[in-house]
């Protein structure tokens, strides 16, 4: 009986190891996954802001509003600063540095067929979270920012995509050709973002619940091996044993 016990808690515990490989291996497989998406996500905010400010000779479109004029039909822009555009694309940068350092981490240990410690679990969890909102405050300022622009172009033309290619401000000489399509990427690309950093954040969570159940498991094992070992010490047999032994000694000593 005992051996048949103690046989189970080891099945039990090479089954757990088992467990944990084909877990982590598809952990692994979805946060590479999560991060090469994150990464061409991260693009998508990079370089359309870029251009856009290229295209408005380094002004900032976001928040910035305007009287049209009635004698010239031109907008007299109130440039907002450019601090709202700069934020945007650290955070754009940030989130493709990161991603790529993640993908090659995980491709390494996915390589070698291990993962990364608790530690690391719970340092990417933070930075997750860390990085999820940066990337919110980034949308909502591209967001409502775009927002505000658009509110100044509707008062002109029928919609905002209508001012895209127009002369509207030949006083700054900016390129309004591809404004629309490029704060419509940005827009796309920035709450991509923030929806898979949310995932990859969970993911991480999760790994991280994951290995605390398991160490807890083999606290477990660990303490019902020892608790079958000190049975079999104390066993009647064992205690029969050690007094043949000791009467055998005995007896050779005479």
């Amino acid at each position: 009986m005992f051996y048949l016990r103690l046989t189970l808690v080891l099945s039990v515990d090479k089954c757990c190891g088992s467990f944990k490989m084909a877990l982590t291996n598809i952990l692994l497989l979805s946060q590479i996954a999560g991060y090469v998406i994150a990464f061409i996500l991260s693009l998508c905010i990079v370089v359309p802001m870029s251009l856009q400010q290229d295209d408005f000779k380094g002004h900032c479109l976001l928040f910035s509003t305007g009287v049209w004029q009635e004698t010239d039909g031109q907008l007299d822009v109130h440039w907002a600063s450019q601090g709202y555009c700069n934020y945007t694309i650290f955070v754009g940068v940030m989130l493709c540095l990161v991603a790529v350092i993640q993908i090659y981490r995980l491709s390494v240990f996915l390589y070698k067929g291990t993962d990364s410690s608790f530690l690391s679990a719970f340092i990417d969890v933070i930075s997750g979270i860390f990085l999820s909102a940066m990337t919110i405050i980034a949308a909502c300022m591209i967001t409502f920012g775009f927002m505000a622009w658009c509110e100044n172009m509707t008062q002109r033309f029928p919609s905002c995509e209508f001012a895209a290619g127009q002369d509207i401000d030949h006083k700054d000489n900016i390129n309004t050709k591809n404004f629309y399509i490029e704060l419509g990427t940005a827009q796309f690309g920035i709450w991509g973002s923030f929806a898979t950093w949310v995932g990859l954040s969970v993911c991480a969570l999760l790994k991280l619940l994951k290995y605390h159940q398991l160490e807890n498991i083999r606290v477990s094992m660990f303490r019902e091996r020892q608790r079958l070992i000190n049975e079999k010490a104390d066993s009647p047999c064992s205690s029969l044993g050690r007094e043949s032994s000791s009467t055998q000694s005995t007896a050779t000593a005479e």
